[in-house]
């Protein structure tokens, strides 16, 4: 049991973490053959070529791990697949995949959990313009990062929709990133969690673009069709001195921090708005 988890039961609440039998799996030599043909900024975990293994048909799902020949047969298909002769040890994945299936703190799923629950989080799994349909090929993310999925779980469009941003551009690692070549006046955030990476690359940070924010929303059809959406915008601490953002090519000045909100918000045609201005969630504030 983590130390994490320890805490939690201490103070009386077990938690419960639902898997899909259907979720694949990345095995060690999905992540072995990512970090090294990883052209396009990938982060080196494997998610990519994990995808792209099950599409060809060698498969690896959650439901395989509770059948030993099963879970051992497969992982020998993987490797040939890979024409893996390399030195890939299995010792800890293994032994994890055996802690997971044994775990009384995680169940195994066949869509949504049984229905004792009457309200659901989702989250993106990446940035909009991340989307492997309407991001910028081959830079992208394999998975649908608006709300496609979602909808395509519940069934249910009545979503209340809450749109994050930085109050800057970043793009992590290889790919086109517009107003990269402007010069900014965005701090470096000393708590920052992307860092220069030695598969994903440089850590870039640039003036907004308010014109991609618009293109982004408007390729999600509920996203674009919606009224029930909130912007949130972080890292307003980030900005120093001056408040501006690009729209269309052109720089927007603003006169200070309210102006700035203010214009992004009605330029995006949303109405209710939460900003933060530091590191601590706790801090993000209703926007008037």
């Amino acid at each position: 049991v983590s130390n994490e988890l320890a805490i939690l039961v201490e103070k009386g609440i077990r938690p419960t973490l639902f898997i899909d039998e259907k979720c694949p799996i990345t095995t060690p030599y999905d992540i072995d053959y990512n970090q090294k043909n990883c052209p396009h900024g990938s982060c080196g975990v494997g998610v990519g070529d994990t995808i792209n293994r099950e599409e060809h048909h060698y498969s690896l799902t959650f439901a395989d791990l509770f059948y030993p020949w099963v879970f051992e047969t497969r992982l020998d298909q993987i490797k040939s697949f890979y024409g893996d002769d390399s030195t890939v040890s299995l010792d800890n994945f293994v032994k994890c995949c055996e802690i997971i299936t044994h775990s009384a703190f995680i169940q195994k799923t066949n869509g949504f959990p049984p229905g004792q629950y009457s309200d659901y989080i989702y989250e993106g799994s990446q940035g909009l313009l991340l989307d492997q349909h309407y991001g910028f090929f081959p830079y992208v993310t394999r998975s649908n990062t608006g709300t496609t999925n979602v909808l395509s779980l519940s069934g249910n469009n009545q979503l209340e929709l809450y749109l994050i941003t930085r109050a800057y551009q970043t793009r992590h690692g290889s790919g086109p990133m517009s107003n990269q070549n402007r010069p900014h006046n965005i701090l470096k955030n000393p708590q920052e969690t992307n860092r220069d990476h030695r598969y994903q690359g440089e850590f870039r940070r640039t003036l907004l673009d308010l014109s991609l924010l618009e293109y982004a929303i408007s390729q999600d059809p509920l996203i674009r069709s919606t009224r029930n959406k909130s912007l949130v915008m972080t890292c307003l601490d980030h900005v120093e001195n001056e408040y501006r953002f690009t729209y269309h090519g052109s720089i927007i000045h603003c006169r200070d921090e309210r102006d700035f909100v203010s214009k992004i918000a009605s330029t995006l045609k949303i109405d209710q708005v939460y900003i933060s201005t530091s590191d601590n969630s706790k801090d993000i504030i209703r926007f008037s």
